[in-house]
């Protein structure tokens, strides 16, 4: 068993789709910032509404921007890049937030969780199945853009021969194990994605 001790923030207090800015804050108390969900979302993350335009419903792109509030249930959330910026924002001047969207789990484990490292990891709410959509019309450049609902996001915190272990903000989970092989399917169905954390260099 190799777990690290991270504060534990519950997002079901006021943040309903706010898993990844709790998960950033979990993070970032971890590495010594003080600092609150309500002031990273605030200060840090960049969050774009939902739009009806004839008929149609329109959004951001989640790569670069939170779709809708994180203190709106019916939001959606926001991806690894649109994260790592914000993160960036929050913490750039000592630490590098690597994407590590796509790297095997094996691969995370040794680089960051064996180095005392969380990660942060997308995957889905409770290990359920991704449901394909809804869809919406990108504000930017108006392509259609698919969500994987279901979407989840937490730190990953630890490892054993059977689990991956996760500081899990969802309905107050705390730290919960979920079997290896689910872990795997539903990361894959959020596209793999991760984030990594590296201290940088002092010159």
């Amino acid at each position: 068993m190799h777990k690290i001790q991270v504060p534990y923030i519950d997002q079901s207090v006021k943040y309903p789709t706010g898993c990844e800015s709790v998960s950033a804050v979990m993070l970032l108390q971890y590495l010594g910032y003080e600092l609150t969900v309500d002031e990273f979302i605030h200060d840090y993350l960049e969050c774009r509404a939902m739009e009806i335009r004839d008929g149609h419903l329109y959004g951001p792109d989640p790569n670069k921007f939170f779709c809708g509030s994180p203190y709106d249930a019916d939001s959606f959330g926001i991806y690894a890049r649109g994260l790592q910026k914000a993160l960036t924002r929050a913490a750039g001047e000592q630490y590098l937030f690597i994407d590590e969207t796509g790297t095997a789990i094996s691969i995370l484990l040794e680089r960051y969780i064996d180095q005392g490292m969380p990660v942060v990891f997308w995957a889905c709410i409770n290990m359920r199945e991704e449901i394909r959509g809804p869809e919406w019309r990108l504000l930017d450049t108006g392509e259609t853009f698919c969500w994987i609902s279901n979407e989840h996001c937490m730190l990953l915190v630890g490892y054993d021969e059977e689990k991956y272990y996760f500081n899990d903000p969802y309905e107050n989970h705390g730290v919960i194990g979920y079997p290896k092989a689910l872990v795997e399917k539903r990361h894959a169905a959020q596209y793999g994605m991760a984030l990594g954390i590296r201290a940088k260099q002092q010159k």
